[in-house]
């Protein structure tokens, strides 16, 4: 597991950043919705955040979706990480 974490933390961190750019919002904007620091969403977006499962769910309602939707495709993108 300790090799894979790097991949989904970087997977995760593209998911959330595409679905903040669909929605045409900054990081700051999205921090404001989720009830989180712009700083820590940054660091999600980068891979260096390992959020918790309460802040995949702010994440989450921040984007206006359901934290599953927001993970559906984490293995996929993780498998294409090198």
């Amino acid at each position: 597991m300790d090799e894979a974490k790097p991949k989904i933390l970087t997977a995760l961190g593209y998911l959330v950043r595409r679905h903040r750019t669909e929605l045409g919002i900054s990081q700051e904007e999205l921090g404001l919705r989720a009830n989180l620091d712009r700083t820590y969403i940054s660091g999600v977006e980068r891979g260096v955040r390992n959020p918790s499962l309460t802040a995949l769910v702010s994440l989450a309602v921040g984007l206006g979706i359901n934290v599953s939707l927001l993970l559906e495709s984490l293995e996929i993108e993780a498998d294409r990480i090198q």
